[in-house]
């Protein structure tokens, strides 16, 4: 009896010896992990690495901990890389937001949108001899949108297309897909489509930094305001961690020289918080679009 209470302690102490053991070791690999970010391809690889490098760094020192950039090839991808887990932090537009929220059920948490988001917008273009002057304009003629998966360059564009009785898939002669909205940029001023949509922030971007001239391809229609893009997690990220990454964001401030690297990169003036309420609709729009089953 007496060495079987011993080895029932002996037992005991083991078992606590390695719960210990256990609980440091994970405390340890949470103290080296590896915070990994990805966008949606919204420009060239170039453009998102440039983007989002001097943010990388920012969220590294801020968090404490590795932050690696993993960048992903298409919308879809952007996606499934958040609900299956093999990223943390995703910059999504409002749409793939959605798609994530629907696709994790429910498991996504938006931390914090730039506040243009609040009031974002989509520009129609035109080459300025087409005689395209508005939407109406545009029924036989070749257009393009971003990624299907856009919210900028695709869904609400259909959306104000489909509130003006225009359906793109019956009254336009072809519907071509970019895959990125300075890619869209460029199907216009080649002439490969009539007229394309896309992301204001892109466009004002480019016209301001030359790299279009608006005496040959301008704007002809700007959409009411709606809500756009947000950096999310998944929801078994621990909340002392989303808080954290949520605070790097809001204190990005324009009177210091990193964070007016960053917010300008980011076409951004700052980040406040979001809520799924804001993207509700999105969902609205994408289900009407058809885009949403």
């Amino acid at each position: 009896m007496f060495k079987s209470l011993i080895s029932r302690g002996l037992t005991r102490t083991i078992a606590s010896t390695l719960l210990a053991a256990t609980a440091f070791i994970t405390s340890a690999a949470y103290s080296q992990q590896v915070l990994r970010v990805t966008t949606i391809p919204e420009e060239a690889a170039t453009e998102q690495m440039r983007k989002f490098g001097p943010l990388t760094k920012y969220l590294e020192r801020t968090l404490g901990m590795k932050v690696s950039f993993v960048p992903v090839n298409d919308y879809p991808a952007a996606v499934e890389a958040l609900v299956n887990k093999q990223v943390d932090l995703v910059w999504f537009g409002g749409f793939t937001y959605v798609q994530a929220q629907i696709r994790s059920g429910g498991k996504v948490v938006p931390l914090a949108q730039r506040e243009e988001d609040t009031k974002f917008r989509s520009v129609f273009i035109t080459q300025k001899n087409s005689g395209i002057t508005k939407l109406a304009d545009l029924k036989g003629k070749q257009v393009s949108f971003g990624s299907q998966s856009s919210t900028s360059g695709h869904l609400m564009p259909r959306s104000f297309l489909l509130d003006a009785g225009i359906d793109p898939d019956r009254d336009f002669k072809r519907v071509a897909y970019s895959g990125a909205h300075d890619a869209t940029i460029a199907s216009v001023v080649s002439g490969r489509v009539d007229a394309a949509a896309l992301d204001i922030t892109v466009w004002n971007k480019f016209v301001n930094d030359k790299k279009v001239d608006t005496n040959k391809v301008d704007v002809f229609f700007t959409t009411p305001p709606y809500y756009n893009y947000n950096w999310s997690v998944n929801a078994d990220m621990p909340v002392a961690l989303q808080e954290k990454i949520a605070k790097a964001f809001f204190a990005l401030d324009m009177s210091n020289a990193e964070g007016k690297e960053i917010l300008t990169l980011n076409r951004a003036s700052k980040y406040i918080p979001t809520t799924p309420d804001n993207y509700k609709g999105l969902e609205s729009a994408g289900r009407s679009a058809g885009l949403i089953k």
